[in-house]
């Protein structure tokens, strides 16, 4: 379903020299894309674009391709040889090394009734590990980098995840998939267990921007199903270097592309993995 993940690869090729690019130049191609579709997505907001369905309840919008396009066209102008795993085109293979992995919207179904919870959010994966991640927020101009072994910032300020010990008291987030009318594996029961063992959970629509304020603190903990690598990969790294934890549902270690996840502060991790592994959903968890 996904291009194969890459394994190996070499430096890339600038002005007739060989000059392996550093993560920091990739963090800027990084948010310099994020900045170009978040002014499309401003732009725009409020104005009720026209809407398609991918699925039946899977929306897509003329903004979301344009972000897209503006995202793809920066980078491939950076780095021309890299592999990019993008939600509203087909893959594009390149080198056995880079992949970039972009979500143009996340949140669509928000911004197209004028919700103000989106994002835009672009991750690096290199040899199959993420090593740089951008998430913005344009209305509120949030910038959320990380890079892998350098810590994670919001406008080039540290992040901390929150110090919050306790599931009973936790704020946690939570969505469900786009065959929850469907599938008995819709995360409704989850929700009902967790319902009644933290502070509150919200449920607001858009993965990687909830990743995002775990990372920042703002949530303590955050799980879902049936996600895609572009809705995880840019969340996850800031998460994990903002000192967070980030696994699948029986507490293996996050990696591309599984697509069930528990993400926390790591101080309630561990219960909210108990949570998960009940026996009622425990049939559920698949190997993850």
């Amino acid at each position: 379903m996904y291009p194969p993940y890459p394994t190996l690869g070499g430096p890339e090729r600038r002005s007739g020299a060989l000059r392996p690019p550093t993560l920091k130049s990739y963090l800027k191609v990084a948010v310099r894309a994020c900045r170009a579709a978040g002014r499309i997505q401003k732009a725009s907001f409020g104005t009720a674009p026209p809407v398609e369905h991918k699925g039946e309840i899977d929306l897509v919008t003329g903004i979301d391709r344009a972000s897209e396009k503006s995202i793809l066209a920066i980078i491939g102008r950076a780095f021309p040889g890299h592999g990019v795993l993008a939600e509203e085109s087909d893959p594009r293979t390149g080198d056995a090394e880079h992949l970039w992995v972009v979500d143009p919207l996340d949140g669509t179904t928000n911004y197209s009734r004028g919700f103000p919870y989106f994002c835009v959010s672009i991750a690096l994966a290199r040899a199959g590990r993420v090593v740089v991640a951008a998430v913005y927020q344009p209305l509120l101009d949030e910038m959320f980098t990380a890079i892998r072994g350098d810590g994670a910032f919001l406008n080039g300020k540290p992040l901390r995840v929150s110090g919050q010990a306790r599931l009973d008291q936790a704020f946690l987030a939570t969505g469900f998939p786009y065959d929850i009318r469907r599938s008995q594996r819709n995360n409704i029961d989850h929700f009902s267990r967790f319902a009644t063992r933290c502070l509150a959970i919200r449920r607001a629509g858009a993965a990687a921007l909830d990743l995002a304020y775990v990372a920042a603190g703002r949530f303590d903990g955050f799980w879902e199903l049936k996600l895609r690598p572009w809705d995880i990969a840019a969340g996850s790294l800031l998460i994990e270097e903002a000192g967070g934890r980030v696994t699948g549902l029986a507490g293996r270690p996050w990696q591309l592309p599984v697509r069930d996840i528990a993400a926390s502060n790591g101080l309630v991790h561990g219960e909210m993995l108990t949570v998960l592994s009940s026996r009622s959903s425990a049939r559920r968890l698949g190997r993850h």
